[in-house]
């Protein structure tokens, strides 16, 4: 009998790093998370953590603005990030220097989406799907004809312009770059800066909630209107208020006002709109499958 091989996976956030080398989903075999510091620290952490196993291949999944252009000269470097210290680092190039072994290289979020195709059985059988992450920044990852979609850069649905009521939410946003996108309006800073206090601290009948799960409809009813996927799929630390996928679901009916005559909207949107099936591991456990594809 032939001996499975297993595969190391990365995510890379701006807070925390985390590590697996595994089978699959099911078959962890070692797990590790670290804080994001410098560049240099963090990336001999991880390469440390992976040398300790004899793996087939990586699949590495960074935070970005992410160069996934394999001509470009910045291939794999991170570009106009806003963390302090990151602009212009390579971890795809010194993993490869450190490891003589195949390795993938792709944003966190497009990651994260394609663990929630690969690894769950009710998403392979979908032609399409969006993975949203709603959490420190706001990101999406999207699959089509079962593909991750990449074109002149990656996805930026972060920072895509919602409609902004200033007389019910005078927050000017806080995206660095835009202001009021997406992102800016709708991340976990953004919650605890309009707020005056951290986003887990609200409690679950705080206004916050309702404007929240507002901006993030309108997010989605474009999306759906623009790319029609088959699923969208929701995670990151802010949808953890389990509170807003009703929340959101309704107010999504409510925006497209019966024009999507689709079963799976009009009835069935507890199975269009939901949580990753792999929790809190969509984005490292997608990084595990990019790496096994390399060699199925």
């Amino acid at each position: 009998m032939s001996q499975k091989n297993i595969y190391g996976g990365l995510e890379g956030g701006g807070t925390k790093f985390a590590c697996v080398v595994a089978y699959g989903p099911d078959e962890i075999i070692d797990e590790t998370r670290f804080p994001t510091t410098t560049p240099e620290e963090t990336i001999a952490k991880a390469i440390t953590f992976f040398k300790r196993h004899a793996i087939a291949a990586i699949g590495l999944a960074p935070f970005g603005p992410l160069d996934l252009n394999p001509a470009s000269p910045t291939y794999g470097h991170i570009t106009a990030t806003p963390k302090p210290g990151w602009t212009g680092a390579n971890i795809c190039e010194q993993f490869r220097r450190a490891f003589d072994i195949p390795i993938a290289c792709e944003l966190d979020v497009g990651a994260a989406a394609f663990g929630e195709y690969y690894w769950r059985p009710e998403n392979r059988r979908l032609d399409s799907l969006v993975y949203f992450t709603i959490g420190t920044g706001i990101g999406a990852g999207i699959i089509a004809n079962r593909r991750l979609v990449h074109g002149l850069v990656h996805p930026e649905a972060g920072h895509f312009r919602i409609p902004h009521d200033w007389t019910v939410d005078p927050y000017a946003g806080n995206c660095p770059f835009h202001g009021d996108c997406f992102e800016g309006l709708a991340c976990g800073p953004a919650i605890s800066q309009r707020w005056g206090q951290s986003a887990d601290k609200l409690t679950d009948e705080h206004p916050a909630w309702e404007l929240e799960a507002a901006y993030i409809a309108s997010a989605l009813t474009s999306v759906i209107c623009i790319l029609s996927p088959q699923r969208i799929v929701l995670g990151g630390g802010v949808m953890q208020r389990k509170q807003l996928f009703p929340a959101i679901r309704h107010k999504v009916q409510e925006l497209l006002n019966g024009y999507i005559p689709s079963p799976v909207i009009m009835e069935r949107m507890d199975e269009y709109i939901v949580p990753p099936g792999l929790g809190h591991r969509s984005g490292v456990l997608g990084a595990v499958a990019l790496a096994k594809v390399l060699i199925e």
